[in-house]
């Protein structure tokens, strides 16, 4: 199984969020999984994030901030919703946001949110919560 160098969670709920981690570690599909708890924090996280060398080798100092291959975005947050967390990551500079695969993942059942997610171009697909093992097998397969 495919596996990528770091998975980034953007959700305010910790439950969701250790939930989603543990799937994750299970799936054995992530080298790191990082967690922001708001949209502020993840966009901190993003610039402050570093790619490998060649040889997957962090710089010195780095470690603790791999760039991220995928990230799952929660749309309902206080403060900064996901989808305005997506107006502010557009603003980015490309280099941070190139190869990086954006998945709104939601409790949200409302199709709007899904219309708009799927018409945004940075999102690459809509799933709901919870993350499954499958569904992160699937997402890595299809995307990496």
């Amino acid at each position: 199984m495919k596996k990528v160098n770091c998975i980034l969670l953007i959700d305010d709920n910790p439950a969701d969020n250790k939930f989603h981690e543990i799937r994750i570690r299970k799936a054995d599909v992530a080298n790191h999984i990082k967690i922001a708890t708001s949209g502020p924090d993840a966009l901190e996280y993003i610039k402050k994030a570093i790619e490998p060398d060649q040889f997957g080798v962090m710089p010195e100092g780095k470690e603790n901030f791999p760039k991220p291959d995928l990230i799952f975005l929660d749309i309902n947050m206080p403060g900064m919703n996901g989808f305005e967390f997506l107006e502010e990551y557009k603003k980015l500079k490309e280099k941070l946001k190139a190869k990086v695969v954006v998945v709104m993942l939601t409790n949200s059942l409302n199709p709007d949110d899904q219309k708009r997610a799927m018409e945004t171009q940075e999102v690459s697909e809509y799933q709901n919560k919870p993350l499954s093992v499958k569904t992160l097998q699937e997402t890595i397969a299809k995307f990496f």
